[in-house]
């Protein structure tokens, strides 16, 4: 005789598939962390078409920006965890905790997908007089308190290469915040600010279109999207302990979202992060694809925030110690 501890064991095994088959049953909602325009922005709507394919339904995306990635972390972290509110987020939040901006970080979210890395570029309005980093940072030194950088928050790109950069060349500047990395461009072209450190996605076009100028590439060696920009260690070798380094643009569910949620969601990810329309995008605007999920991600994310907690705390802008929250030394 068949129990009835069999038979409802066996009925909630059969519910389970029949909910991961039938997921997602209506529209999702995505959340991008940043403003229009800036890079995590271009990347969200890029891959957005090719995962409603995959899915089978529409993402109804909505920029959240603010709190350097908290206000968007935050309300999806807060959202009921069926996995119908997505986060479309950067690397931010992996800094939240030793900047003092919040009391988790990716920790508490399932890595939907990692699915590209970014290098920076340090631009300057197109007419601008500096023609070398070199100029630029040695005018600043001359001039105190008169070069205004636009930024995008305590731990966002330009901070982050800011203090990278100040811990080199002593470089002193006036920062001014802007809501993501598109309207930090937009105000270096308009004279707003003087330059920006931001993802090479965020300033590619600008920069072809002649709107805006590359002084270098935040990395070891040039980039073939940039051809002719210098690296940063070329005028500053001191740079390449900080190096490779860079942004990276995942998407995010709540870590107790259920496992069918997840593993549907990841599947679709992982097809859309494989078009071939995706991915030259991906190339066309400086990025390097990752398209990895679960554990992968979460070892990159692991050394990710290893190496940039520690490199600010090492240049006296971390609030907390990293070591308060065990994240261990590179």
């Amino acid at each position: 005789m068949i129990s009835r501890k069999f038979l409802g064991a066996a009925a909630l095994s059969l519910f389970a598939t029949l909910a991961s088959a039938a997921f997602p049953e209506r529209d999702i909602t995505g959340i991008i962390m940043w403003g229009a325009g800036g890079a995590m922005d271009v990347v969200s709507r890029a891959i957005q078409p090719h995962a409603e394919a995959a899915l089978g339904k529409k993402i109804v995306m909505i920029n959240r920006p603010g709190g350097t990635g908290a206000i968007a972390t935050n309300f999806v972290n807060n959202a009921p965890n069926d996995g119908y509110n997505v986060l479309f987020g950067a690397e931010n939040p992996q800094l939240h905790k030793v900047l003092g901006l919040a009391e988790f970080d990716y920790d508490r979210f399932f890595p939907v997908n990692i699915l590209a890395r970014s290098v920076g570029v340090i631009v300057v309005k197109a007419d601008a007089p500096w023609k070398t980093l070199t100029e630029l940072v040695d005018d600043a030194r001359k001039r105190p308190g008169k070069i205004k950088m636009a930024m995008t928050g305590p731990g966002g790109l330009p901070h982050t290469v800011a203090s990278m950069l100040g811990a080199v060349t002593k470089l002193e500047v006036v920062s001014v915040p802007f809501d993501g990395e598109g309207p930090a461009v937009t105000a270096v072209m308009g004279g707003h600010a003087d330059f920006s450190p931001v993802g090479v996605g965020a300033a590619t076009e600008s920069i072809k279109a002649g709107r805006i100028r590359a002084l270098a590439v935040v990395d070891v060696g040039p980039i073939d999207q940039l051809p002719g920009v210098p690296p940063v260690t070329r005028e500053y070798p001191d740079f390449a302990k900080y190096l490779p380094w860079g942004p990276f643009y995942g998407v995010f569910v709540r870590k107790d979202t259920p496992d069918d949620v997840k593993a549907a969601l990841a599947d679709a990810f992982r097809k859309a992060a494989d078009n071939a329309q995706f991915k030259q995008l991906m190339a066309d605007r400086g990025n390097i694809m990752m398209n990895v999920s679960g554990a992968q991600a979460d070892a990159f994310l692991t050394k990710w925030q290893s190496v940039t907690s520690w490199l600010l705390q090492d240049v006296g802008v971390a609030k907390v110690s990293p070591e308060k929250y065990g994240i261990a030394k590179p």
